[in-house]
Formats: structure tokens, C-alpha cells, sequence
């Protein structure tokens, strides 16, 4: 019951989401690209204290199965006000919802799921690079940037991150972009074959072992049947936390036994612990690997 009540909260309809923050209005809210005659935007929330000092920077994409959500969801803008009162710039950002009104599960084929995911994993990189480009205006540090998302905004950074060379045909436009952590809600990527020792980036990881949309550790994305077309394995938060085991990188993973694609939900009573991880990270510690089930 209590998982279902949080999957209840999750998937609220954005009108209500909208309405339910009317009065919440980010510090900024910037245009960081035009796509297929859309504007794509960010919205940028500060810390409190002197703006003249650069602060980290946490990055963050909403989830929604590349149709829907938002960055005006109430648990994102509360997430980054938890990251503001760690001494975190919070950006939260919109890219382009694809699939809109049509599927993302086993009756889209394959190819189409990974064409989404290169487009969303572009998006968020064009918004990561107009952050660094930005970044006196916006006090950032670029040397201690987080980023993250949740689901399907897990899937695009995760895939940005660690399966760049199957997103992108030219990196070298991000070449001033380096990540040094990212959050992860239920996510996964195409191929944790991909990562190697230099792009083992640090991560904390969020996932149920019963997660029915994106897999745990390793399975066909949706458990879609062989037959059908959107049959695809992915890599889940499991394999990818063993990948960066054995690439003597830092992680932490959040395992909910029993738990589904609820875990896609902000994970507030464990944000303390998650910021107090980055932190580390941020310092400059190397090596540290934690997991913790729930």
C-alpha cells in the first residue's frame, strides 16, 4: 500500500502539479536551446547568502517516459531547495518530450527507444553546456558539477554520462563539460559495456529490485517479450554500480527490496546522506563504495 500511494503521488497530472505551485517562482528561468520549434528552458534556484560566490551546481531532469512531466513538479523544486540549503545552484530543466501522447513500452520498436534516448541525452548536455557557459553569470563552479534525474530523466543522463559514445557522433562540443557526480531514480543505460575507468563518474543510485519499467540490474526494458518490437535490454542501477565497482569508482546504491517504479520518486528521508556523499566526492575522496538496502 505505501508503494502504491507514493506511485499515486508521483504520476499526479501536471495540471494539478501547476496548480499546486502557482506561487512558486525559481530565481531564474533561462531559454538554453530551440528545438523543432520549441523553447527549451531552465530554471535556476539559488542559495541564500552572497550570489558573488560560485557555489556547486546540481542539474536535474524530471522523469515522465519521455511524454510528460515537468520541471515545475513540486518534489523537484523541493528537492532543490534541499539541494540550496546545502550550498547547491539547483537547475532544474525541460527537453523535448518526444513521445507525447504516444507509447515508450513494447509496441515502440527499439530503434525508436534509443533515437529518444540520443535526443533527451542531447538535451540534457546542451543544458549542462549552457550552464558552464553561463556559469559567471550564474556563480557556478563548474569544476563540481552533480547532475541527475529521475526515470526517464535517469535514462537520459545515465546514457549521457556513461554511454556517450553511443549518444553522441561528436563530443568534443561538450569538451568543457566534466561531471563530477550524478543521481540516479531508477534508471538505466543501453550498454554498461561502455563505461570504461575514465568515465566511471561517481553516482548514487536509487532503484527497487521489482522496478517493472526500467530494470534493476539487467532485462529487456518494460520485460517486453523477444517477439515484440520494443524488446531492448538495459543496464539498471545493479550492473552499473558492479561496473563501477570494478573500475575502483565511488557509488552509492539505494536497493528497495520489493519495491517497483515507485523508487522513482525523490527519496527525501535519504537526501542527507546523498549530499553527504557528493560532498566527499567534491573534496576530492576517492574509492568510496557503500550499498544499503531498504
Amino acid at each position: 500500500m505505501r508503494y502504491l500511494l507514493l506511485v499515486l503521488a508521483f504520476f499526479t497530472v501536471s495540471e494539478t502539479i501547476h496548480a499546486q505551485n502557482s506561487n512558486v517562482t525559481p530565481d531564474e528561468t533561462r531559454v538554453y536551446a530551440e528545438k523543432d520549434g520549441e523553447e527549451l528552458y531552465l530554471d535556476v534556484y539559488k542559495p541564500q547568502g552572497s550570489y558573488k560566490e560560485v557555489k556547486p551546481v546540481m542539474i536535474f531532469m524530471h522523469g515522465g517516459g519521455f511524454s510528460g512531466g515537468s520541471p515545475k513538479n513540486e518534489s523537484l523544486i523541493k528537492l532543490a531547495k534541499v539541494a540550496n540549503k546545502r550550498g547547491y545552484v539547483s537547475v532544474l530543466i525541460s527537453y523535448r518530450l518526444t513521445r507525447k501522447g504516444k507509447s515508450f513500452s513494447c509496441g515502440y520498436e527499439a530503434s525508436g527507444k534509443i533515437e529518444t534516448f540520443k535526443k533527451s541525452a542531447e538535451d540534457f548536455m546542451d543544458a549542462v553546456l549552457y550552464v558552464v557557459n553561463n556559469s559567471e553569470e550564474l556563480n557556478v563552479d563548474t569544476s563540481k558539477i552533480v547532475v541527475g534525474g529521475s526515470s526517464a530523466g535517469a535514462e537520459a543522463v545515465l546514457n549521457a554520462v556513461y554511454n556517450s559514445s553511443l549518444m553522441f557522433d561528436d563530443m568534443a562540443k561538450y569538451s568543457k563539460v566534466n561531471i563530477s557526480g550524478v543521481l540516479s531514480l531508477a534508471g538505466a543505460v543501453v550498454d554498461v559495456r561502455y563505461i570504461t575507468e575514465q568515465t566511471s563518474i561517481p553516482a548514487v543510485f536509487f532503484h527497487g529490485t521489482d522496478d517493472n519499467l526500467v530494470p534493476y540490474a539487467t532485462a529487456p526494458h518494460h520485460y517486453c517479450a523477444e517477439t515484440e518490437p520494443g524488446y531492448i535490454y538495459l543496464d539498471g542501477s545493479r550492473t552499473i554500480a558492479n561496473k563501477l565497482k570494478k573500475n575502483n569508482s565511488s557509488y552509492l546504491l539505494y536497493t528497495y527490496d520489493g519495491a517497483r517504479h515507485e523508487i522513482s520518486g525523490i527519496q527525501f528521508d535519504q537526501l542527507d546522506e546523498t549530499f553527504d556523499f557528493f560532498d566527499r566526492i567534491l573534496s576530492g575522496e576517492k574509492s568510496i563504495q557503500i550499498e544499503l538496502t531498504k
